[in-house]
């Protein structure tokens, strides 16, 4: 039987790989999953980094994508029901140039659960902004080194 974390990380390889091949060629790792945070690692490597030798922004919004979306489909399926998730509006302040693996981290585990009730209760779409921070620990620490809010949007599946 695999770990939570190996589990989470089977499925967003999956899915990446079937429904979304730039996720799986980033290759992003979820190195922590509890009710009220994810943790993301993207590794700096040819295929993420840009001219400059640092990750590519393009990269950079592929992380800020699963860690704030992979919380919400993680929460929907532990209450055993399917949800259609959607980002609406993209917003990112670039800080620093990130030339080390990058760690994406999202803390708004409460508002997903806030959000999921109000969804499946109502059977309405809910769309709120969730906050994405971007560090590289091994160069700068707890640095930002881009911060992105993405407009999570969430409803109840019919199918």
């Amino acid at each position: 039987m695999l770990s939570p974390l190996r589990q989470a990380n089977f499925y967003l390889n999956t899915f990446g790989f079937f429904k979304v091949p730039l996720i799986w060629l980033c290759r992003p790792k979820i190195i922590r999953l509890d009710e009220n945070r994810v943790e993301v690692v993207i590794p700096l490597r040819r295929r993420t980094k840009n001219h400059l030798n640092s990750m590519y922004f393009g990269v950079l919004a592929v992380g800020a994508d699963v860690a704030g979306g992979f919380m919400a489909m993680s929460k929907a399926q532990q209450r055993g029901e399917k949800i259609s998730l959607a980002f609406k509006a993209v917003k990112g302040e670039f800080l620093k140039r990130p030339e080390g693996d990058v760690l994406f981290t999202c803390s708004d585990g409460h508002l997903i659960d806030e959000m999921l009730d109000r969804a499946l209760e109502t059977g309405e779409r809910i769309n709120k902004p969730v906050t994405i921070t971007a560090t590289c620990p091994s160069l700068h620490g707890e640095e930002p080194m881009a911060v992105f809010e993405l407009t999570l949007s969430i409803k109840r599946s019919t199918r």
